[in-house]
């Protein structure tokens, strides 16, 4: 199939696309939020165990602009929010690119209840402006915006789906197999579902609860059995942050996974973090979702293996 063919048959998920954008920057705008943009590169980013950054000529194409946008609240910055360009290394299939956009968004003074709030109101705003607030099909299963959302622990929804409850350390290998397996997939029908309070080493940059030290402030958004959004009330402990970050860098070491170096800057701006909550949404899940799209490669006009991309009805799994 030829360029030209191709980008046509895509023209109606790209308006839609422009529409939910649209949406987005009004939802936020109208809420006194500041729209910022912050660098796309930096010499180190945020070490986490199972995410990849990109290197860029000798610093790293990162992952989400969460190291700068933190750095702006503990520069007084109140409300914020960004639509970027982020980038993972090793990031295929049909809900993974290797390039894609985050709309990620911090209150000062707030946890991470506000963001519950401020998810359900933004996805209401933008299927009103969408024309899909009265409910809509995605793949063949009926989902309802405005409906009554479920709200969820980790513990809940483990001993509901998985037949076991964790801890605050549990096994990773089976904690990441049954959540992706067992529990993710029951999650956000026909309403989307709210996952919180995750294993404590389950949320290397999140506080953790006071009424409940095993597990942190830290939830994640579902919808039709996708993750959208992961957000969490924000660590302001510069010291326990380090210690955090050497953890998972000699985790990584031993894996053989890329390395890098502490980072510095990020840290120094932890001292005048205020108590804040921050979130990432995945831009194009959320507009896969409402296209009713199978893959993500549906909603881009140029998916990252642009060159190798299979016709539209042999899309990879």
């Amino acid at each position: 199939m030829n360029d030209r063919t191709r980008l046509a048959r895509k023209r109606p998920n790209l308006q839609l696309r422009s529409v939910v954008l649209e949406a987005v920057r009004s939802f936020f705008l109208e809420q006194g939020f500041l729209e910022v943009q912050t660098p796309l590169r930096a010499p180190a980013p945020l070490p986490e165990l199972h995410i990849d950054a990109v290197p860029a000529d000798g610093w790293f194409l990162l992952p989400s602009p969460e190291p700068f946008m933190k750095r702006l609240l503990a520069a007084g910055y109140d409300k914020i929010f960004q639509i970027s360009p982020a980038f993972r290394r090793n990031e295929t299939g049909r809900l993974h690119h290797s390039e894609y956009t985050l709309l990620e968004w911090y209150r000062s003074h707030e946890d991470y209840g506000a963001l519950q709030e401020d998810c359900r109101r933004l996805l209401s705003h933008v299927c009103r402006r969408t024309g899909r607030s009265g409910g809509f099909t995605h793949q063949g299963r009926r989902l309802e915006p405005e409906a009554n959302w479920e709200r969820l622990t980790v513990k809940e929804a483990f001993a509901r789906f998985a037949g076991w409850t964790p801890d605050s350390n549990p096994d990773p290998f089976l904690f990441s197999r049954d959540l992706v397996e067992k529990i993710e997939p029951r999650l956000g029908f026909p309403a989307p579902c709210i996952l919180l309070d995750y294993p404590a080493q389950q949320a290397a940059l999140a506080r953790i609860k006071k009424s409940d030290p095993s597990v942190a402030e830290r939830f994640e958004l579902y919808w039709a059995g996708i993750e959208l959004a992961n957000g969490f009330s924000e660590l302001t402990d510069a010291r326990e942050q380090r210690r955090r970050f050497e953890r998972v860098l000699e985790e990584r070491a031993g894996q053989g996974a890329l390395s890098y170096p502490m980072p510095e800057r990020f840290l120094q701006s932890l001292e005048d973090l205020p108590p804040s909550a921050g979130i990432a949404l995945g831009m194009d899940r959320l507009v896969m979702i409402l296209a009713d799209a199978r893959s993500l490669d549906e909603v881009v006009a140029f998916p990252p293996d642009d060159e190798d991309l299979s016709p539209a009805s042999d899309l990879r799994c």
